[in-house]
């Protein structure tokens, strides 16, 4: 797919991984909207760019966010939106509610997203979806927030089992997994840690747009996942 002259949202735009994904997506030619709560920042965001826009849209409630897909309709959907990681206190110890919350915000909005991009894209020819997990979601040892952990997983499984939508919709739903990311507050939690704590180099924002990037251009990419784990090169994965 050419990113250039095609319509892309990304959520979760406002700071950060999303910003970055934003930022280079409208620099690679597309008209983008920004989607978050965060209205300064959104706004700040947005204006910074040109062909983009800014769009206040609470991925929990389904009504706003079916509004805005139908409106967008994008050929390119980035569910960046996601955290909780470091919330406390989480499963056992959190409430259902807040336990849920994390669930809905990490695995169901961009499940629900995604489903309501299909029509549009399978009409317009062709889409390209990005999903970005996170690496809590790999591997069986323990993790401090079970919910993150979890949803991160489920969205990456979710991912896997999208494959055939390349052949029935002409939508391709990849993932990109990334490990700690040097986001601005990502260098300052990291910072903030004894040196003997911090362990190797984050993430460069670079190489996480750099995947998110490869995985919309390249058409025979369906139903996979970019790994970024720090101090080692980016990884497609066979699974």
């Amino acid at each position: 797919m050419d990113i250039s002259g095609k319509r892309a949202v990304v959520t979760g735009a406002a700071v950060g991984t999303g910003r970055a994904i934003a930022t280079r997506l409208a620099a690679e030619g597309a008209e983008v909207a920004l989607v978050d709560i965060d209205d300064d920042a959104g706004r700040q965001a947005a204006g910074a760019l040109t062909r983009a826009r800014y769009e206040h849209v609470d991925l929990l409630d389904d009504h706003a966010l079916a509004r805005l897909l139908d409106e967008a309709r994008p050929d390119i959907l980035v569910n960046n939106a996601g955290g909780g990681a470091v919330l406390r206190p989480c499963f056992p110890d959190a409430d259902a509610a807040r336990w849920s919350a994390s669930l809905d915000l990490n695995l169901r909005a961009p499940m629900l997203a995604t489903q309501l991009v299909l029509d549009h894209m399978r009409q317009a020819d062709g889409g390209a979806v990005v999903n970005v997990g996170s690496t809590a979601g790999r591997g069986l040892g323990p993790h401090a927030s079970p919910e993150y952990s979890a949803s991160k997983a489920g969205l990456i499984r979710f991912t896997a089992t999208l494959a055939p939508l390349r052949e029935t919709h002409r939508v391709r739903v990849n993932c990109v997994v990334p490990d700690w990311v040097a986001t601005e507050r990502g260098i300052a939690e990291r910072e903030a840690l004894p040196l003997e704590d911090r362990g190797p180099e984050q993430i460069p924002l670079r190489t996480l747009t750099d995947a998110v990037v490869r995985l919309i251009e390249d058409d025979s990419l369906a139903g996979r996942v970019i790994l970024l784990e720090r101090e080692r090169p980016p990884e497609l994965l066979d699974l």
